[in-house]
């Protein structure tokens, strides 16, 4: 399946060049985060000579574990890795590491994810006395993993929309100070996609923007702060997912950049991140032809894995596979091919197998038959113990569950949060000099985002003096309605891709066509200002995080001062022309 290369990735590849992203990729003068040296080198090889071949086969492995506890039975692991509970799967495999997520039931709260943590680490220790890597895709902002009170950070393109290096590097030390505080050590993060295709479904406002130079600057600072709190950062994803508007989870994106655009638009901010010493760089399962025309992903590419990012880039560090669950990586191969061609390309942590049994019996085959050498399967191993060294795993892995909480979503984090958010607050359109909003105003609230969030705005307008009447739910006719009773109509849009759902942009029509002033905010991808009709202002915000909602209250009644501007152009509704350029923001 292969991606449209529609105008609008050119053009918004010219703005993004325009703002001074347009010199070629610099080599890194040295490699970082290398496999370890002086004494970390000599108990590496006294560790690998300790090793059976299980064992440093099941090392390159992260593995889903269902359950909220290292002991429960649960059957998708009975199905998936053929032993029933998370416990079992770290003793039977020896995998290197565990992800968690909501759907696994493993993040239920603060207490409950540290006691599973330090019990699934005894499990490690007590076969075989390698600590597991522990992580979780915690971005922050529209993806993230850790349950309250973790500090809802505003997301990645609000922190492109500040262009501020110091709120990079403090979200990025707030995400890894909460990860490790409840016994997690790697955060699948940052995104470090330049997303200039306005299409994108599956990048977009995770993206910091579509300045290569921006990206790389804000990015190598978000790894500063993840690994400054002794968390393993993973800049993804490789060689650049920003330019697509196919889903890598449902198929097969290709990339048709020339080498010059990637040096000069995709890899800029892969290059800080090995400059910066990144533990860990996360592959895409995207087709990069001018890289390698065999039409494999990068993920299973050895130009693009070990040519182009071990030799070419000389990044030393740990290479994480994207899922291998996704579409993208399983149309070629069989679940059992596919982990073998990652390593074989140069990938040495194999990430979230569909069905673990298959993909160990696969790799063990590789090594059994010569195809992998146990030389090559070394080389991953060593750069997986380098990092858990790195990180201090093999000192201490267990937290305190009873306190863990106390270290998570402390008032100075979520202080830091505001202010980032407040700062990335962009008023897109105003011709109407609707805003501020005088106090006392009676603001209608509807539009996208469930009664919770319409209720957190609430709350937020009523504490800066604004008079919030909430509807929740609104229908374009129910909303209509009562707009006849207020003096403004704030309604929220929420669009994942370019192109904004009919039912929510049938809410502003009807607003609009009531002749009551309306605000429009955007609550994630900025681009639905030109799809939604004439309105008398419009702001984006990024996401719909309480501080991004905060943030909005705080601009409409002046007691935030709008100082963010957009990091990525936003194209006419047509794709014909840009309408609003990267930097654009009113003050």
């Amino acid at each position: 399946m292969t991606s449209p290369h529609s105008p609008l990735s050119r053009r918004a590849f010219t703005a993004a060049a325009l703002t001074g992203a347009g010199a070629a990729v610099a080599l890194p003068a040295t490699a970082h985060a290398s496999p370890g040296g002086g004494r970390d080198a000599a108990q590496i090889d006294e560790l690998l000579a300790d090793m059976t071949l299980e064992q440093k086969i099941g090392q390159l492995f992260v593995a889903v574990g269902y359950g909220p506890t290292a002991d429960a039975p649960h059957p998708s692991n009975t199905s998936s890795t053929g032993v029933d509970t998370i416990a079992e799967i770290v003793r039977t495999h020896h995998v290197g590491g565990l992800i968690y997520f909501v759907w696994s039931e493993n993040l239920q709260d603060i207490e409950q994810i540290a006691t599973l943590s330090n019990d699934a680490q005894d499990a490690a220790l007590d076969s075989g006395g390698i600590p597991l890597i522990i992580s979780a895709d915690e971005e922050r902002g529209v993806v993230y993993r850790l349950p309250a009170p973790a500090t809802p950070l505003p997301g990645q393109m609000a922190l492109g929309a500040t262009g501020s290096r110091a709120h990079a590097r403090k979200a990025g030390d707030i995400v890894g100070a909460e990860m490790r505080a409840a016994g997690l050590h790697q955060a699948f993060s940052p995104v470090v996609d330049v997303n200039i295709e306005a299409q994108n479904p599956v990048i977009g406002v995770r993206s910091l923007g579509a300045d290569p130079s921006a990206v790389a600057r804000l990015a190598a600072a978000q790894i500063k702060g993840l690994q400054g709190a002794n968390c393993s950062a993973a800049a993804k994803h490789f060689p650049g997912h920003g330019d697509t508007a196919t889903d890598s989870h449902l198929g097969l994106p290709v990339i048709d950049h020339t080498r010059e655009e990637l040096d000069t638009l995709d890899l800029p901010p892969f290059v800080a991140a090995i400059e910066e010493g990144v533990d860990a760089i996360m592959t895409a399962h995207i087709v990069v032809p001018v890289l390698d025309d065999s039409g494999v992903p990068a993920t299973l590419s050895h130009p693009i894995l070990t040519g182009l990012l071990r030799e070419e880039l000389g990044y030393e560090g740990v290479i994480v596979t994207d899922s291998l669950a996704m579409e993208g990586v399983r149309t070629l191969f069989g679940d059992d091919r596919v982990p073998v061609e990652a390593i074989l390309a140069g990938a040495d942590q194999m990430l979230m197998p569909p069905d673990l049994v298959v993909a160990i019996g696969g790799v063990r085959d590789a090594v059994a038959n010569g195809e992998i050498t146990e030389e090559r399967l070394d080389e991953s191993v060593r750069r997986i113990l380098a990092q858990k060294l790195r990180r201090g795993l093999f000192d201490q892995v267990h937290v305190d569950p009873a306190t863990a909480a106390d270290a998570i979503g402390t008032p100075r984090s979520v202080r830091t949060a505001q202010k980032i958010a407040d700062d990335a607050i962009t008023l897109i359109a105003d011709d109407a000099d609707a805003i501020p909003l005088a106090k006392g105003t009676s603001v209608l609230i509807t539009g996208a985002g469930t009664a919770e969030k319409i209720e957190v705005a609430t709350q937020a307008l009523e504490a800066h003096g604004l008079q919030a009447v909430p509807l929740a739910g609104a229908t374009p006719e129910q909303a209509s309605a009562a707009a006849a009773d207020v003096d403004v109509a704030l309604v929220f849009t929420s669009a994942s891709g370019f192109t904004t759902p009919a039912s929510q942009v049938a809410v502003v029509t009807a607003l609009a066509e009531t002749g009551t002033p309306v605000v429009h905010v955007s609550l994630r991808n900025p681009y639905d200002v030109v799809h939604i009709g004439e309105v008398a202002a419009s702001l984006a915000a990024y996401g719909n995080s309480d501080c991004n909602l905060e943030a909005v209250a705080g601009a409409l009644a002046g007691d935030v001062s709008l100082r963010g501007t957009l990091p990525v152009p936003i194209p006419t509704a047509d794709g014909t022309g840009e309408a609003y350029p990267v930097g654009h923001g009113l003050r």
